[in-house]
């Protein structure tokens, strides 16, 4: 049975108390009804026995009593805004021993100080010993594309966090940048990100979230995106080769691939050919897997991109 979090004050009388308004500097967005973060946390379908939860930004903690009141028996939050102390801490208290913060910028943090929180705060003798570790976030939209893309570079070096059990990724983007995320070929939204989370993860939007449900209200509504590490990943090469060949091509999406390549070198259009790709396709067209092909044999061959 799920263990639950006693009665709590909300958050929305939390950050009143501790006047805890949300910082435009830091692109902080809450939400402040907790119908929301039951709903995404169930969405998400996490397997939370013997699992590791790390969320990033937990801000007031409303996603995070989600999390808890879910069953999650180990979550450490990195937190930026050590204003939000007091109200993580009153969390801490509650969470019979499954909820621990440490302070610092998930964009520059040490991995392995979040191990040693779990090790230290959550009695957990060593993180490799779960089965799942899940990253969950409300990111800032100001930093939420260099956080994926961090990640997956890490992800592809079983790097930090992502050394050793499958780690599953959830987290919160713009409306837009989510639908690029999950774009198949052919999809107009497909671009550089579609191409580089794909090579690695399978990904899907799990729950559209109206602007209407933050506060302060965004300009754009938001989306929850789950990445989870493909069995067999897709990528063949060093995943900054793939990044590289995406941006290429997609600055000029509008092209076919034959003009494209033609304008950097006519010899490279055989390229193509070799990978099974249509030289008349555009940019968007191409499925993740082609590009993967393509991206090996361009670094196999020593071909500097433009």
């Amino acid at each position: 049975m799920a263990l639950k979090l006693p009665r709590l004050p909300s958050i929305r009388d939390l950050t009143r108390i501790y006047n805890l308004g949300a910082k435009q500097q830091l692109s902080q967005n809450f939400i402040m009804d907790k119908n929301i973060t039951d709903k995404i946390v169930r969405l998400a379908r996490l397997e939370l026995d013997n699992a590791l939860c790390v969320e990033v930004g937990p801000g007031p903690g409303l996603l995070t009593r989600s999390l808890l009141d879910g069953g999650a028996r180990h979550v450490v939050a990195v937190e930026k805004d050590e204003r939000f102390g007091p109200t993580l801490d009153q969390l801490r208290a509650a969470s019979q021993g499954r909820f621990a913060t440490v302070f610092g910028d998930m964009l520059t943090i040490d991995h392995a100080s979040i191990a040693a929180c779990a090790r230290q705060q959550l009695g957990s003798d060593d993180t490799a010993r779960f089965e799942h570790v899940h990253l969950l976030g409300n990111l800032p939209f100001n930093v939420a594309t260099p956080l994926l893309v961090q990640w997956l570079h890490m992800l592809a070096q079983r790097q930090g966090i992502f050394g050793a059990a499958p780690v599953s990724m959830t987290l919160m983007f713009q409306l837009e940048v989510g639908q690029r995320i999950v774009a198949d070929a052919g999809e107009s939204a497909r671009g550089r990100l579609s191409v580089v989370a794909q090579s690695l993860c399978d990904a899907c939007s799990i729950y559209t979230v109206p602007a209407s449900c933050f506060v302060p209200r965004p300009r754009v509504n938001a989306v929850m995106v789950q990445l989870r590490p493909l069995a067999r990943p897709l990528l063949k090469s060093s995943l900054r080769t793939v990044e590289h060949l995406a941006r290429f091509v997609f600055v000029k999406r509008r092209k076919m691939l034959a003009r494209i390549f033609k304008d950097w070198d006519a010899g490279h259009v055989r390229l193509l050919e070799e990978c099974g790709i249509d030289p008349t396709w555009r940019p968007q067209d191409v499925p993740t897997a082609l590009y993967c092909d393509l991206a090996a044999l361009i670094e196999q061959r020593g071909i500097r991109l433009p």
